[in-house]
């Protein structure tokens, strides 16, 4: 069956576009120019995915992505914000509330369906016969905390493996550096954590994942995420 997606944007101009490229994709859309309409409708039939525009009337983007994520019904639903708002505070606020990533105004279409395209996979690339986690050339393994590249094992530290496997379990997914300071199962027996600590564990990560290293990939300002090389 096609994927269902939301889109909620006051601007017509926007909602038709964003409409036309993704049904073009093979994607079923479902547009709303208000957040009163789209809970009434996300009620009885949950979408895939939601685009999300942040300043809404009546009730704006971050209320909605905090109900959709405080229900169990919807919890899950992947949210990507579409935002005009373009300063990091902003777009860690919306990471923050749940969403799965960001795209600011104005946009271009190829991004904005590669970015729908990337969070789609992450249910495909999530769970495998064998437990694993693949992630093009990646395979990460939590039952034997191995990871390997095209067949060659890399040998991670705890920490670099536990940052790795959050990162591909997330398909997409982007983590502000005070969400992985605040997960305490990263990090073992470091007693102090800061950006910095992070940064260094990133950095060798890349390192010795050699060609998959630039799966990881820096949001600037804001933190990491682990995604797919796309082919040019």
């Amino acid at each position: 069956m096609k994927k269902l997606i939301a889109v909620v944007d006051d601007e017509k101009d926007i909602l038709s576009l964003i409409t036309h490229h993704l049904k073009r994709e093979g994607y079923q859309v479902k547009p709303f120019q208000n957040g009163k309409d789209f809970l009434l409708y996300i009620n009885s039939v949950p979408p895939d995915l939601v685009l999300l525009d942040l300043m809404l009337p009546g009730m704006d983007g971050l209320e909605l992505c905090r109900i959709l994520k405080s229900k169990p019904s919807t919890e899950s639903i992947p949210i990507i914000m579409i935002t005009a708002k373009s300063t990091e505070a902003d777009i860690v606020l919306g990471l923050e509330f749940g969403a799965d990533d960001y795209i600011v105004k104005p946009f271009r279409t190829r991004e904005l369906v590669a970015r729908v395209k990337s969070i789609m996979r992450r249910y495909a690339m999530k769970n495998t016969g064998d437990g694993s986690l693949r992630i093009g050339p990646l395979r990460i393994d939590p039952a034997s905390y191995e990871v390997s590249v095209d067949s060659r094992k890399i040998d991670l530290t705890t920490t670099e493996f536990r940052i790795l496997e959050t990162l591909g379990e997330a398909g997409g997914k982007v983590f502000t550096r005070d969400q992985l300071l605040k997960r305490k199962t990263l990090w073992g027996d470091e007693r102090v954590v800061f950006d910095r600590t992070i940064d260094v564990h990133i950095k060798n990560l890349r390192e010795k994942l050699g060609s998959a290293g630039k799966m990881i990939k820096t949001v600037r300002g804001i933190g990491y995420k682990l995604e797919e090389i796309q082919p040019i």
